[in-house]
């Protein structure tokens, strides 16, 4: 088939043939896939995907190339354009349109995340040193918080952004502490609570920016992606009035080398509404008089393990949920799964643990790997 010159330049910029043997080698259902790709940029290569105009073996492969050359950026259309103009004039991640991504994401059932993650339910990166399971390296990575938190017995917890309450749990029965955990998703409240019950665990319903009182330690695992360059100062200010003269605040965050306002069409259609990865530039402007920075650790090669974990139990569980979710479905969250690994295996994505103090701790910090 005959194919338009730039895509042609991008195939060989990538080592990608069509229809070619090799697993990341592209294959073609529609004649049409390239000029979609052309007018709908990354938009249309993640529908055109579900809409099965595409396939191939290895899609996280194949999307590892593209991240690799960053063709993704050169696939910039007025679509884009419009979204980053929207991004710039509105706040989109005011405390009403958060809850957007709450229905839309994490409230698709419980049942579904129980069958793709480890049995504490972790939806963030997982610390793979000295693991060999899914289950062995969510623990490390709750370990290894509660860790650079310097956690005792009685300490006092804010947590931004609950999950479905795995780390509360963790904290609670291990370290003996005090949580109280803020999250806007009604299914992970529920199911959290139901979790914590019986232990000093208290879960609420609400927005983030409600949260009242101070505490020995604040921390905030997977919320910084939802939270929208507009808001990261605010977000700073905020963990600093709730946190205690010489507590710590552990910030784990996606995020990416460059600073932007706007994200991924796809992403942003169909998986995180509203969504923004920050850059460490972002981050460290945002925390600027409020904090001390006492360790920054990045372990991102990490994510393409859990991603592909992940992958995994879902490709293995699908026939239970096939009926209910239908192909469309499998294909979107397939592409999800297997083009965020994709784009972390290429080294776009990182994945930062950020330990802050108010003043700098007396005696300095030790960092713990």
């Amino acid at each position: 088939m005959k194919l338009p010159k730039k895509i042609q330049e991008f195939l060989t910029l990538i080592d990608v043939k069509i229809d070619g043997n090799r697993p990341w080698d592209f294959k073609v259902n529609n004649p049409k896939v390239f000029d979609r790709f052309l007018a709908e940029g990354t938009l249309g290569v993640g529908e055109s995907y579900m809409d099965k105009w595409w396939d191939v073996d290895k899609l996280d492969e194949f999307i590892y190339r593209v991240k690799k050359q960053k063709l993704d950026k050169k696939l910039i259309t007025l679509g884009l354009v419009a979204h980053v103009i929207k991004s710039k004039v509105v706040n989109l991640q005011t405390k009403s349109k958060s809850k957007k991504v709450a229905k839309q994401h994490y409230d698709i059932g419980n049942k579904f995340y129980e069958n793709m993650l480890d049995k504490r339910m972790q939806y963030t990166c997982a610390y793979w040193k000295n693991a060999k399971t899914l289950d062995q390296a969510q623990e490390h990575k709750l370990d290894l918080i509660c860790k650079k938190l310097q956690l005792k017995r009685g300490d006092t917890i804010l947590e931004l952004g609950g999950g479905w309450g795995g780390f509360a749990k963790y904290a609670a029965e291990k370290y003996g502490c005090n949580v109280t955990s803020y999250n806007i998703s009604e299914e992970q409240v529920k199911y959290a609570r139901n979790l914590c019950k019986g232990l000093p665990v208290k879960i609420i319903l609400d927005d983030y920016r409600h949260a009242k009182g101070t505490f020995d330690k604040v921390v905030a695992i997977g919320i910084c992606e939802h939270i929208g360059y507009k808001n990261y100062r605010n977000f700073m200010k905020l963990a600093n009035r709730c946190l205690k003269k010489h507590g710590l605040f552990l910030l784990h965050t996606i995020a990416q080398d460059t600073s932007t306002t706007t994200t991924d069409p796809w992403i942003a259609k169909y998986i995180f509404p509203n969504g923004m990865l920050p850059s460490f530039k972002q981050l460290s402007v945002a925390a600027e008089g409020y904090f001390v920075l006492e360790d920054w650790h990045n372990f991102s090669a990490d994510y393409d393990k859990t991603l592909m974990a992940w992958y995994a139990n879902f490709n293995k569980n699908w026939p239970k949920f096939k009926e209910q979710y239908g192909e469309r479905f499998y294909r979107m969250w397939s592409f999800y799964l297997l083009s965020c690994a994709g784009f972390f295996r290429a080294r776009e994505g990182q994945l930062y643990q950020i330990v802050f103090s108010k003043e700098g701790l007396p005696g300095g910090y030790v960092s713990i790997r």
